[in-house]
């Protein structure tokens, strides 16, 4: 199924406007494994945020998600598994996230592990969109909700 035949299946069987338009399809992650573990975790409703960096929306020319944004979740080779809308958007200094901001992420037991996951991510990302990770950088993290999954 293509991402537009999934998304018109979602605005017909949630009687949605077929105005209603959605921010992006995405997979999580830079690896098929973690992509797909990921996006397990949204379709069991254990994963309900997820973190980015600000200067990857900057570089990218991307807006950053508003509360109410639609986004299609995806699995590694890009076939369209769920809907999930934003619920709120935070922006936060790396260094200020605490366990109780990440663990909606619901990826890491404990904020050490998260620290050391997510500046791996960072600074891979980094390397390829041309910022640097720092403690400082400014974090969007997005709650969001799955609403819809086939």
């Amino acid at each position: 199924m293509t991402i537009e035949e999934f998304w018109q299946d979602f605005l017909s069987k949630t009687d949605r406007s077929p105005e209603t338009r959605f921010l992006e399809s995405f997979h999580f992650d830079m690896t098929e494994e973690s992509a797909n573990h990921l996006l397990g975790l949204v379709l069991t409703g254990k994963k309900r945020a997820t973190a980015s960096s600000l200067l990857a929306y900057e570089k990218a020319g991307l807006r950053v998600p508003q509360t109410g944004d639609f986004s299609i979740v995806t699995d590694w080779s890009g076939a369209p598994r769920c809907v999930i809308e934003t619920t709120a958007v935070n922006i936060y200094k790396f260094r200020d996230i605490t366990f109780e901001i990440c663990s909606r992420e619901g990826e890491d037991e404990n904020l050490e592990s998260w620290r050391n996951n997510h500046i791996s991510y960072f600074t891979e990302d980094g390397k390829e969109l041309g910022y640097e990770f720092s403690e400082d950088m400014p974090v969007v993290f997005e709650d969001f909700k799955m609403v819809y999954s086939r």
